[in-house]
């Protein structure tokens, strides 16, 4: 099921920003009085690694502001909460100021095809650029569901509405997910088509998913004979 297809690890609570590596006798403590000790034949990074959970899925956020212009930005830090629901960590953006205003948003999902534009979404604010969606050529469709936009773009998104968003976790129910048909075999979403994109925070970089490995709820059977 797409449902299934979507999952991905809860990352909320990530730190990136000013981390930095530390030696293996890292005096970070967890508890502020005990020092952090060897494992032996790994190397400690401390608590405050930039690679913390990995892969991070690379979410885009589209909302409308008051004037009904687009706004976008990429969000690292998502995850799905439930069968419906999905959270996000969100500091102040302009994303947020629109969320206040229509309590609606779309996710969609980076992929191979819009690298440069997803990374431009992140990187500046839609606060200095009013429609950083034109900036990049993007076309938007309004959905029909929820006060949001639909990016054209984005072959596969979710039409969602704000359940709650307090202390910068916000968590959204999805009302609907549409995909185009560039991306689906047999009726279902294909990953293989969305060639979705992950962040590495290791290396700073965006990776691509990779082929498929295994059977979910099937492999993992060789070892119940």
């Amino acid at each position: 099921m797409m449902k299934k297809s979507i999952i991905f690890a809860i990352s909320a609570l990530l730190v990136i920003a000013g981390c930095k590596n530390t030696d293996h006798k890292t005096t970070e403590t967890m508890n502020n009085d005990k020092p952090l000790q060897e494992v032996a034949g790994r190397k400690n990074f401390g608590p405050n690694h930039a690679l913390v959970t990995t892969p991070q899925p690379c979410v885009m956020i589209a909302t409308w502001d008051e004037n009904k212009t687009p706004d976008v930005m990429m969000a690292a830090w998502a995850g799905q909460l439930d069968y419906k629901q999905i959270v996000i960590s969100l500091s102040k953006h302009k994303t947020t100021d629109n969320l206040g205003k229509t309590g609606a948003f779309t996710v969609s999902f980076a992929d191979e095809r819009t690298v440069a534009e997803s990374d431009y979404f992140g990187l500046v604010s839609g606060n200095k650029v009013p429609d950083k969606v034109a900036k990049v050529g993007f076309t938007v469709t309004p959905s029909p569901n929820v006060d949001a936009p639909i990016i054209n773009e984005y072959p596969l998104t979710l039409e969602c509405k704000v359940v709650s968003f307090e202390d910068g976790m916000l968590i959204g129910e999805v009302i609907n997910q549409s995909a185009d048909e560039s991306i689906l075999t047999g009726g279902k979403i294909d990953l293989a088509k969305l060639k979705p994109i992950v962040f590495d925070a290791a290396s700073m970089c965006y990776r691509a998913l990779g082929e498929v490995v295994g059977q979910a709820w099937g492999a993992g059977k060789a070892f119940t004979e």
